[in-house]
């Protein structure tokens, strides 16, 4: 067994997260029955700090994947690396989390390749299992280990989601942005701006979500609002805080970018 301090991935703070519905129970349900989890929602809507507070709450190590193309099953697993002393075998995040029993989360699944989200099965049926075929070693999960995977549905295409075997293997819940009282709360906390600034950065997204599939791959998400509003309390004036992070980031078309740049000067011109 590896020599890991799975205590390096506890969450010390609690994180800050407003519910918006029932899903802290769902979830809290779904972890006592080890259940594995979905989350699906469009970028910036709160699902790494949703698992983030619930890993807190729970008082489960959190062990964090971002997944993207070019991650293999060993990235994943683990391989054998040389040193000094010779070849030894090295655990990859989801073998640590199954070991010692954090939830492993890996962001954004989709973008990995299908041959590299199949190692995932064992772990999320009746076995419970994770073999490592290099080392001749299968692993048992530990009682407490939970696997989360998330997406957003809204950037798949029929050749990049996820196999219905995959699927069917998950419980769900499903984000999206707040209503715009309480994305407005999550606003004002998260950026410190006042309420009423808060108040005109979701007046500002909400239009802009209205503009998805018409010229935007996505609204401006309340990732971005915080990070305007962060602008704005380093005293960055407001048309300048949000066409750095609620316009120039979203598009490169000019009519596009005109059309954002209204929607900020009709609230803060």
């Amino acid at each position: 067994m590896s020599n890991v301090d799975i205590s390096q991935y506890k969450v010390r703070k609690e994180p800050y997260y407003e519910a918006v519905g029932t899903e802290v129970d769902l979830y809290e349900a779904a972890y006592n029955a080890r259940m594995p989890m979905m989350l699906k929602g469009p970028t910036g809507c709160g699902k790494s700090r949703f698992v983030e507070y619930m890993a807190y709450k729970l008082g489960r190590p959190l062990i964090t994947v971002a997944c993207n193309e070019d991650m293999t099953a060993s990235d994943l697993v683990g391989r054998f690396l040389l040193d000094k002393e010779g070849t030894k075998w090295q655990d990859g995040p989801l073998t640590t989390a199954a070991r010692f029993g954090a939830i492993c989360y890996l962001d954004e699944v989709v973008e990995a390749r299908q041959d590299t989200t199949v190692v995932i099965h064992p772990l999320t049926d009746h076995r419970r299992t994770l073999p490592l075929d290099k080392k001749g070693e299968l692993i048992e999960a530990h009682a407490d280990f939970q696997l989360v995977i998330s997406y957003n549905p809204g950037y798949q295409s029929l050749m990049k989601d996820l196999k219905q075997s995959t699927k069917q293997r998950f419980g769900a819940l499903d984000f999206d942005y707040p209503d715009a009282d309480i994305e407005t709360s999550i606003v004002a906390k998260e950026s410190g701006v006042d309420t009423e600034t808060a108040g005109k950065l979701v007046q500002i997204a909400h239009r802009t979500r209205n503009l998805k599939g018409h010229g935007l791959d996505e609204g401006i998400s309340t990732r971005l609002l915080v990070y305007a509003g962060q602008l704005i309390i380093k005293g960055i004036e407001p048309i300048a805080a949000c066409t750095m992070t609620m316009v120039t980031p979203l598009t490169d078309d000019p009519d596009m970018r005109d059309t954002l740049n209204a929607a900020v000067q009709t609230f803060f011109g």
